[in-house]
């Protein structure tokens, strides 16, 4: 789904002008992108969570020449979805209760 389409998705089930849907999945898009620019975590409940995580720093191969190079480190942006929106993926409406014996 491209974001055209997400913003004509919501704009029909709402009934908000696409103008107007558009400028709130904009500012959606920035308040989220801003949130991980300053190190912070951002929470939707029932939908997941995005994070920034570091990654080390790691020796590869150059697949042509074959040699190692140092690949710096570096931070990577990360989404974990929740539980809820996991089942709903799955295709059940709730998640499976484990039975303890």
């Amino acid at each position: 789904m491209t974001k055209a389409e997400l913003v004509e998705t919501i704009a029909t089930e709402t009934g908000v002008s696409k103008s107007h849907t558009g400028i709130i999945v904009q500012e959606l898009f920035q308040v989220v992108s801003q949130a991980l620019t300053e190190g912070k975590h951002l929470e939707i409940r029932g939908f997941g969570t995005f994070k920034v995580r570091e990654r080390r720093a790691r020796r590869a191969r150059n697949p042509r020449s074959g040699g190692e190079v140092m690949v710096p480190a570096k931070l990577v942006p990360l989404f974990k979805p929740s539980k809820e929106l996991k089942a709903q993926v799955l295709g059940s409406v709730e998640p499976e209760e484990t039975v303890v014996r």
